[in-house]
C-alpha cells in the first residue's frame, strides 16, 4: 500500500473509531499501531508528556503504568521534545530500511498531550530529506497528512480513556502527589484552550504538592469566564478551600450570575463549609469575545496585568473587596478595560512574584513580565512560554517553592480575526 493512500486513511479512521469504543487505556497503543498500518504508517508509538512537561514517556500497554519497557525522551533536549515544544511535525531518517521517521504532536484541541512516532515508507514523488537532523514537512505529502489524522484520533482517545484508568496518572507522574494536589488537578480544566477569538493557557507549581492555588475558565455565548484563586495556607484544608471556590464559581456562572453575584455565591459556599475559618483571594473576570471588553473584580488579590504591543502596560487596578469567605460585607467594584487585538491579560498568584533565591532576591513583577514578553517575541506558543516560566521560577528558588505559584494568560485576537475565521452567516 502507498503510504497515505486515501482509502487506507479512511479505513484507518473508520477502524479506529469503531474499535476505540471498547478499548481501554492499556490497549490504546496496540490500536494505534494496528490502525496506522492500514494507512501505511509503520511502527506507530505513542509518547505522553509527564505532569510537568519534562519528559515524554512511551505508552506500551504493559505493566503497572502501561509504560513498562518503554523509551523516554527529555522534552528540553531531544527531537521528539522539540516537536512537542514547537507543536510541529519533525522528521529524522528511520532505522529500518528507507523509511522516514516522523514525530507528530498529539493534541486535544490545543492541550499538548505528547507525540506520535511513525515510520513512513516514502511515497512516489514524496520528499526525501538529503541532510541529517529534523526537517519540517513538505506541503501536500499524503503520508504526513495520514500521520496527522492518526495523531488526532490518538489525542481524542487518550482524553476519553485517561479518566477511567490509573495507568495514565502513574505513567505521567515522577513523584508522589499530595491529597490536596490530587483533588485540585482533578477539578481544574486543561492547561490550554483556543478558538478563533481567544487563547487561554495556565500553569501551576509545585505540581505534586499544590495546596491552595487554583484556576478555572470556560467559554460560552461569546463570553470567556476566567478566575484565579489563592486560598489561605498550604495544606489539605487550603486545597479543599480552593476546590469549593472553583466548584461554586462554576455553579454560579452556569446559572447566569454576574461577577458580583458569582462572588457572593462563592462566599456563601465557603462560609457554609468552613464557618468563616477559611478564605481565598481571587480575581473573577469576563471577556466579551465580540467587543473585547474585559470586566473583573478583585477579592483581595494582586491585580491583572495587561500586555499590549509586547510591552507591559500596567496593572489593572481596581478597588478590592475582602477575600472570599470572610463575610465582611464590603462593597464589590466591577472594573472594565477595552482591549485591543493582540492584548494579553495575565492573572497570577503572589507565589509567582515572591519566589526568592537563596539571597532573598524576589523573582518580581518586572522580571515576570519581561520573561513573558521575551518568549512571546520569539514566537513560542503561550503554553510553551508558561512551561518555561515555571522552570525559571523553580530554578530561581533552587527547585523548591515556599508558596504555590499559578499564572493564567488570556490573549484576545480581536474582531478582525473573528470575522476572517468565522463562517459567513447568510443574510436574513
Amino acid at each position: 500500500m502507498v503510504v497515505g493512500d486515501l482509502d487506507g486513511v479512511l479505513d484507518m479512521a473508520e477502524g479506529f473509531l469503531r474499535r476505540g469504543h471498547l478499548v481501554g487505556f492499556d490497549e490504546l497503543p496496540e490500536l494505534v499501531e494496528k490502525c496506522g498500518e492500514s494507512a501505511g504508517l509503520l511502527r506507530a508509538r505513542v509518547f505522553v508528556a509527564d505532569l510537568r512537561d519534562d519528559v515524554l514517556c512511551e505508552m506500551t500497554g504493559h505493566g503497572f503504568d502501561a509504560g513498562e519497557g518503554g523509551a523516554r525522551f527529555p522534552i528540553d533536549d531531544s527531537l521528539p521534545g522539540t516537536a512537542f515544544r514547537e507543536n510541529r511535525p519533525l522528521s529524522e531518517m528511520g532505522e529500518v530500511g528507507d523509511d522516514d521517521r516522523w514525530w507528530v504532536p498529539v493534541l486535544d484541541g490545543t492541550e499538548r498531550l505528547g507525540v506520535l512516532r511513525v515510520d513512513l515508507t516514502a511515497a512516489p514523488g514524496g520528499p526525501e530529506p538529503d541532510h541529517p537532523g529534523p526537517v519540517s514537512p513538505a506541503p501536500g505529502w499524503d503520508g504526513l497528512r495520514a500521520a496527522r489524522v492518526l495523531a488526532s484520533l490518538t489525542g481524542l482517545h487518550l482524553v476519553s480513556k485517561r479518566p477511567s484508568s490509573d495507568a495514565y496518572s502513574r505513567l505521567t507522574r515522577k513523584g508522589r502527589m499530595s491529597v490536596a494536589a490530587e483533588l485540585e488537578w482533578n477539578l481544574m480544566p486543561p492547561l490550554s484552550f483556543a478558538n478563533p477569538d481567544v487563547i487561554i493557557a495556565a500553569a501551576a507549581e509545585p505540581a505534586y504538592d499544590i495546596g491552595g492555588d487554583a484556576f478555572d475558565y470556560a467559554v460560552a455565548d461569546r463570553m470567556a469566564h476566567v478566575a484565579v484563586f489563592d486560598a489561605m495556607g498550604h495544606d489539605s484544608f487550603a486545597g479543599l478551600t480552593a476546590s469549593v471556590a472553583v466548584a461554586a464559581f462554576r455553579n454560579e456562572r452556569r446559572q447566569g450570575a454576574n461577577l458580583v453575584g458569582i462572588g457572593e455565591g462563592i462566599e456563601r459556599a465557603l462560609i457554609d463549609h468552613f464557618d468563616g475559618a477559611r478564605y481565598t483571594t481571587a480575581v473573577l473576570a469576563d471577556l466579551d469575545l465580540a467587543s473585547g471588553e474585559f470586566s473583573w473584580v478583585s477579592r483581595g488579590h494582586p491585580p491583572p496585568i495587561i500586555i499590549r504591543g509586547g510591552r507591559w502596560v500596567s496593572g489593572l487596578e481596581c478597588e478590592p473587596a475582602h477575600p472570599l469567605g470572610m463575610g465582611l460585607g464590603l462593597e464589590v467594584t466591577v472594573c472594565r478595560e477595552q482591549l485591543k487585538a493582540g492584548d494579553r491579560i495575565v492573572l497570577y498568584t503572589d507565589g509567582i512574584t515572591e519566589a526568592r533565591d537563596r539571597t532573598g532576591d524576589e523573582f518580581g513583577v518586572a522580571r515576570f513580565i519581561e520573561f513573558l514578553n521575551r518568549h512571546h517575541a520569539e514566537g513560542l506558543p503561550v503554553p510553551e512560554t508558561l512551561r518555561r516560566l515555571m522552570r525559571a521560577i523553580l530554578a530561581h528558588n533552587q527547585g523548591r517553592l515556599a508558596d504555590d505559584a499559578t499564572v493564567l494568560c488570556l490573549e484576545w485576537h480581536g474582531p478582525s480575526r473573528n470575522k476572517a475565521l468565522r463562517p459567513t452567516q447568510p443574510e436574513a
